[in-house]
C-alpha cells in the first residue's frame, strides 16, 4: 500500500511549532537582527511623530499672530514634517536591507536542510512519492517560511505595538469615546478576520490540492512521453490533464469568492470605524472642545491605524495560508527513514571483500514476504551470480547490500563486519553498482561518468570510457564527452546507458562490484566485449551479479539459484547442470531459445 504524501483535512491543526524551529535561523545574524529591530522603533516612532506636527501645522495656521511668525513656524513644522516622514522611510529601507540577508540565509539553510533530508529517506518514501506533487510542496512551503520570517517578526508585533501606542494617546488626550471606538474596532477586525480566514483555510487547501494534482499530472505525462506516443494516447492524457484543471478551476473561484467576502467585511468594519471616529471629532470641534488640529490629528490617526491593520488582515490571511502550505513541509522534515544509523555506528573497512548472508528474512510489507532464511557466502575475490524467475528476490539481495533496507531477521556482513552497525555512508562507498536500469543527469556524458568518482580527471574518465567500450561512441559524438545526454539520459539508447553505468563504476573501482542485468540491453558483439573489460576490472574485486542470461555467469565462481524467496540450490555451472533441478531446466530453455533465434 503506498504511503500518503501527508494530505491536509480541513481540522488539521496548525503546527505552531515551526516559529520555535526558525528561531535558531534568525540567531544565526544576531547583530542584525538587533540593528533591523532598533530601526524598526524608530520607524514606528516617528510614523507616530506624523500626525502631532500636521495638528501644529493646521493650528498654526488658524491663529491670529503675526503672519511672518505664522509663516516662520509654519515652515519649521513643514521640515520636520518632511524630515519624520523620510526617516521613517528610510529607517524602514534600512531594516529591510538588513533582515534581508538573515532571510536569505535562512532560506539556503532550510532548502539545504529539506535536500539532505530527502535523500536520508528510505528507498519506500520515494518509489511512492509523487515528484510534481512534492516538487509543489516544498516550493511553498519554503516561501512561506520566508514569508513568515519577515511579517511576524517585522509587521505584526510592531503593528500591534502601534496600535496600543495610538489607543493610549487618544484615551489620555480625548478621552474615552475615542479611544473605545478603535479599540473596538480592532477587536472586531481582528476577530472577524480570524474566523474568516479560518473558515476559508479549506478553499486554500484545495487549491493547492488541485495544483499538485494537475502538476503531477503534467510531469509524470512527459517523463512517459515515449510510452504516451507508442500507444497514441495523447487525447487521453490531454482529457486526464483537462479533468484536473477543471477541478483547479472550480477550487480557485471558491477560492476568490471567499476571500471577495472576507476583504468585505474587513472593509466595513473600517469604513464604519473611520466614519465614527470623524463623528466624533467633528461633534468636539463645533463644541469646541477640539481645534481643527486636532480634527486633523484625529483623521490622520485613524487613516494611520487602519492601514496597517488592514495590512494586519493581509498578513493573517497569508500566514495562515503560509501554515497550511508548510505543513507539508515540516512533517516532511519530521518523517523518520526507515534505515537509520546507530548512534555509535563504525566506519566499515573493506580489507578483502567478503560477504556473508545469514539466515535472513526480509519482507516490504507484512503480508508479502520476500526473502525466506537466506544464508550464503561470497570469497573475497569471487564471483558470485544470483539467478531466479521475476520475483524470487534477487534484487532484494542488493538493496539490503547497499542498506537500502536492513533485513527483519539475520545478518549481513562484509569482512566480518555487520553492515547495521556501520554507517551507509561507508556500506555504499565500498560497492559499486550496474544497474539494470540506468538513470542518467541531464548534463553531458563526461559529468555523468565522473559521477562515480567527484574528483576523478579527465584522463581518468576517458580511461573508463576506453575500458568500458564506449570510445567509439563518444568519438562519434558532435561534442564529444562535452554532449549532453538529455533528461534521464532519453538521448542515449539503452546499451549506451548501460554503457556509461559501467564506465561509472570502473571509475570508482569500489571492491566490491554488484552487476543487475548489466549487459541485457547489448547485443551479443556488445554484450562479449562488455563482459571481456567486466572480467578485466573485476579481477581482485568481489563480484554479485544478477543475471537473466545465464551464458553470461557460467564462469562464476558460485551461483545461487533462487525460488520464491529461498535458495533452492547453489554451486557452479557445471555442478548445477549435473543436479538437473531448476537451473538445469533454466539453461536448456535458453539454450532452446538461442538455437531458435540463430536460426531465425
Amino acid at each position: 500500500m503506498p504511503r500518503q504524501r501527508f494530505p491536509l483535512q480541513d481540522d488539521t491543526p496548525i503546527n505552531w511549532r515551526v516559529f520555535k524551529k526558525l528561531w535558531p535561523y534568525l540567531l544565526e545574524y544576531r547583530s542584525r537582527v538587533f540593528l533591523a529591530l532598533s530601526c524598526l522603533i524608530f520607524a514606528k516612532l516617528a510614523s507616530i511623530g506624523l500626525p502631532f506636527v500636521l495638528k501644529h501645522t493646521v493650528d498654526n495656521l488658524n491663529l491670529d499672530t503675526g503672519k511672518e511668525a505664522i509663516m516662520a513656524a509654519t515652515l519649521g513644522l513643514v521640515v520636520a514634517y518632511g524630515g519624520l516622514r523620510l526617516a521613517n522611510v528610510l529607517f524602514g529601507e534600512i531594516r529591510d536591507t538588513l533582515f534581508g540577508r538573515v532571510t536569505e540565509r535562512a532560506m539556503r539553510r532550510l532548502g539545504l536542510t529539506v535536500f539532505n533530508h530527502l535523500h536520508r529517506l528510505d528507498l519506500d518514501f520515494h518509489l511512492s512519492r509523487q515528484t510534481g506533487g512534492l516538487s509543489r510542496d516544498i516550493e511553498r512551503g519554503t516561501s512561506g517560511i520566508s514569508f513568515l520570517m519577515r511579517f511576524m517578526v517585522f509587521n505584526i508585533g510592531p503593528t500591534l505595538l502601534e496600535i496600543i501606542m495610538v489607543v493610549g494617546i487618544l484615551f489620555f488626550k480625548y478621552g474615552f469615546d475615542f479611544a473605545a471606538v478603535i479599540l473596538v474596532s480592532v477587536v472586531l477586525y481582528v476577530f472577524f478576520s480570524i474566523r474568516a480566514t479560518d473558515w476559508r483555510t479549506k478553499f486554500v487547501k484545495e487549491v493547492n490540492k488541485a495544483d499538485n494534482s494537475s502538476s503531477s499530472r503534467a510531469i509524470d505525462s512527459l517523463l512517459n512521453f515515449e510510452t504516451v506516443k507508442y500507444f497514441n494516447n495523447e487525447e487521453f492524457e490531454a482529457n486526464r490533464y483537462d479533468t484536473d484543471l477543471a477541478a483547479w478551476e472550480t477550487a480557485r473561484r471558491k477560492n476568490r469568492l471567499s476571500l471577495f467576502a472576507l476583504n468585505g467585511g474587513q472593509a466595513f468594519i473600517i469604513a464604519a470605524a473611520m466614519t465614527s471616529m470623524l463623528a466624533l471629532a467633528a461633534i468636539n470641534v463645533a463644541q469646541g472642545n477640539m481645534t481643527i488640529g486636532d480634527f486633523v490629528l484625529v483623521n490622520a490617526f485613524t487613516m494611520q491605524i487602519f492601514m496597517p491593520l488592514n495590512f494586519l488582515g493581509f498578513v493573517y490571511r497569508e500566514i495562515r495560508g503560509s501554515l497550511a502550505n508548510i505543513q507539508n513541509l515540516f512533517e516532511l522534515l519530521e518523517r523518520k527513514p526507515m534505515v537509520n544509523d546507530e548512534s555509535e555506528a563504525q566506519t566499515l573497512v573493506v580489507n578483502h571483500g567478503s560477504i556473508k548472508f545469514e539466515n535472513v528474512d526480509f519482507a516490504y510489507h507484512e503480508k508479502r514476504q520476500i526473502l525466506k532464511n537466506i544464508s550464503f557466502e561470497m570469497a573475497a575475490g569471487s564471483k558470485v551470480a544470483v539467478v531466479g524467475e521475476s520475483g524470487s528476490g534477487k534484487s532484494t539481495l542488493v538493496k539490503l547490500l547497499f542498506r537500502f533496507y536492513d533485513p527483519n531477521k539475520g545478518t549481513i556482513s562484509i569482512d566480518g563486519m555487520d553492515i547495521k552497525r556501520c554507517t551507509q555512508d561507508s556500506v555504499r562507498q565500498h560497492i559499486g553498482i550496474v544497474p539494470q536500469d540506468t538513470v542518467l543527469f541531464n548534463d553531458t556524458l563526461y559529468e555523468n561518468i565522473r559521477y562515480g568518482r567527484p574528483d576523478a580527471s579527465i584522463e581518468d574518465i576517458e580511461q573508463a570510457i576506453k575500458m568500458a567500450h564506449l570510445d567509439k561512441f563518444v568519438e562519434a559524438l558532435p561534442y564529444k564527452g562535452e554532449t549532453q545526454v538529455g533528461e534521464r539520459g532519453l538521448k542515449l539508447s539503452g546499451g549506451e546507458k548501460q554503457r556509461v553505468a559501467i564506465a561509472r563504476t570502473i571509475l570508482k573501482r569500489p571492491p566490491i562490484m554488484v552487476f543487475d542485468e548489466a549487459t541485457s540491453s547489448l547485443d551479443s558483439q556488445s554484450e562479449q566485449a562488455i563482459l571481456k573489460a567486466l572480467g578485466e576490472i573485476a579481477k581482485g574485486h568481489t563480484s554479485f551479479v544478477i543475471a537473466h542470461r545465464l551464458s553470461t555467469i557460467v564462469d562464476a565462481d558460485k551461483i545461487l539459484v533462487m525460488h520464491k524467496g529461498k535458495l533452492a540450490e547453489h554451486g557452479t555451472h557445471e555442478q548445477l547442470l549435473d543436479q538437473d533441478g531448476l537451473y538445469a531446466k533454466l539453461w536448456r530453455a535458453q539454450q532452446k531459445n538461442r538455437t531458435v533465434t540463430d536460426l531465425q
